[in-house]
């Protein structure tokens, strides 16, 4: 157990942990360049659908933003056969990204979304660039999106995806032409499966990107020993959940040193304590993924854990701890 944890485990048997919200009230609004979040907790795009189901659950308004399926110019029904494969530590998806075409998003999907104050994040796909720029240039102009999100590192289809998000020169080229019809904020979500993350991120940086998202999946597969055949349908899958945390965070501190935009970290966040590792490597915000599988309410336990965690370490601010594990002007541990 931490000096955190045990310091909040102790309060809460002494009955103290009560006072001390009172007396140490943590202020959990970020910003994202442009975009303000009442929190710094959303849920990761292709986990959480376009909001409906989660949101017979629980009030949106808790969450800091929602980040909604992938969109393409046309709707994809994905990849056949087995798409989710359980692992040791995590999942593996090979959806493919299906989803109803970016007519129908704006339509019907992002209207509902629009009843509630939180910030909407759209992802954002395509097999070439000239569908990428009209996705992003539709979902613009509709005045329904908040930002975008520039998802060039899904390992799980065989046009785009990645292909853009593994070349510095073909990935800056496609952001400049995103850029330039889009008058809203967008963020690129990088792929883990690259030489060079930091070459990556200032290349999207340069040519115009407000922010960066990383990681997305990592690459895997797994066998069925009694087929003998790979599990997935696509043979091959995105690797995501508690196994990849520790590649994600190393990620993060690396590129939010090397860049000037906002970073959002995600990758095998399923606590409050997995959200506060993120931040403390330099991350503004952080997606939840895996973890919505899990439990429903993931996204809403998170945020009350992280703050639970500000109090306990007597932050004002939850943005104060951005980048703590790397600042020369570092704190002193409670």
């Amino acid at each position: 157990m931490t000096r955190v944890e045990q310091l909040v485990a102790s309060e809460a048997a002494s009955g103290q942990s009560e006072n001390r919200r009172s007396r140490f009230r943590t202020d959990m609004r970020v910003a994202l360049g442009r975009l303000r979040l009442a929190n710094p907790v959303m849920p990761a795009s292709g986990c959480f659908g376009f909001g409906r189901e989660y949101g017979k659950l629980y009030d949106l308004h808790q969450l800091g933003a929602v980040v909604v399926k992938a969109t393409t110019l046309e709707a994809r029904r994905g990849n056949r056969g087995t798409r989710i494969a359980e692992t040791r530590a995590g999942m593996l998806n090979a959806i493919g990204l299906q989803n109803p075409g970016v007519d129908r998003v704006i339509f019907s999907e992002l209207p509902w979304l629009r009843q509630f104050r939180t910030p909407i994040i759209v992802n954002v796909a395509g097999s070439t660039p000239d569908e990428y720029v009209a996705v992003a240039a539709q979902l613009s102009e509709s005045g329904l999106a908040d930002a975008l999100e520039i998802n060039v590192s899904c390992p799980n289809v065989s046009h785009g995806g990645m292909a853009f998000g593994t070349s510095p020169v073909e990935l800056g080229q496609l952001v400049r032409r995103v850029r330039s019809k889009a008058s809203i904020p967008i963020f690129v979500k990088l792929s883990p499966n690259v030489t060079n993350i930091v070459e990556i991120a200032l290349s999207a940086q340069e040519a115009g990107a407000d922010g960066l998202t990383l990681i997305n999946t990592l690459v895997g597969m797994q066998i069925d020993t009694k087929t003998q055949r790979p599990v997935l349908g696509n043979i091959t899958g995105g690797l995501s959940g508690p196994a990849i945390k520790p590649v994600a965070l190393r990620m993060v501190y690396e590129v939010s040193q090397a860049v000037d935009i906002p970073v959002i970290g995600v990758g095998g966040i399923s606590t409050g304590l997995d959200a506060a590792e993120f931040l403390l490597a330099g991350a503004s915000a952080v997606q939840v993924g895996t973890a919505n599988f899990t439990d429903p309410y993931a996204c809403p336990r998170i945020i009350a854990e992280l703050d639970q965690y500000c109090q306990g370490v007597r932050v004002k601010t939850v943005s104060e701890l951005q980048g703590r594990a790397w600042r020369e002007d570092g704190w002193e541990a409670v």
